[in-house]
């Protein structure tokens, strides 16, 4: 499946800085991963999770990410992030990053992080939170939000 911006409800925008550049003269690859996780915020608020949270009640937790590099990118440039769940299950959900080039317009990476809530008061994990889900379903298309539930 070939991705593009279109398929991406919640975008942002970031330029790069010269200080992105690794000593192989490409942006380094933690800097995707920052990308992702500032976009990836953007979406909590989107969803209006708390992203303000204090250790009390539930918010979630990172439990786990990748990150295909697709095409090295240089400094100047803009990219586009992508940001959309991927997966809900019943206690986690997936997003899936995209990072764009608008110098190449082209995708030059894809991430995809799995997000657990956990109960920080009881120190567990927990279901997903029915008010996530409908953030989800907010941000996302009603066709889209059908398909996830169905599969």
């Amino acid at each position: 499946m070939r991705l593009s911006l279109e398929d991406f409800q919640t975008t942002v925008e970031f330029p790069t800085h010269w200080g992105d550049m690794d000593s192989a003269r490409h942006v380094n690859n933690l800097v995707y991963l920052k990308w992702a996780e500032t976009a990836r915020v953007i979406y909590f608020e989107a969803m209006n999770m708390n992203t303000a949270f204090a250790g009390e009640g539930t918010g979630t937790i990172l439990g786990w990410q990748d990150c295909k590099y697709i095409f090295p990118m240089t400094h100047p440039d803009t990219v586009v992030v992508g940001v959309r769940t991927s997966e809900i299950l019943e206690d986690r959900f997936t997003l899936q990053t995209a990072v764009f080039s608008k110098n190449h317009e082209r995708i030059v990476a894809v991430s995809h992080q799995v997000m657990v809530p956990y109960n920080y008061s009881e120190l567990r994990k927990v279901a997903m939170p029915q008010e996530w889900i409908d953030g989800i379903e907010k941000i996302e298309s009603a066709d889209w939000f059908a398909k996830l539930q169905a599969s």
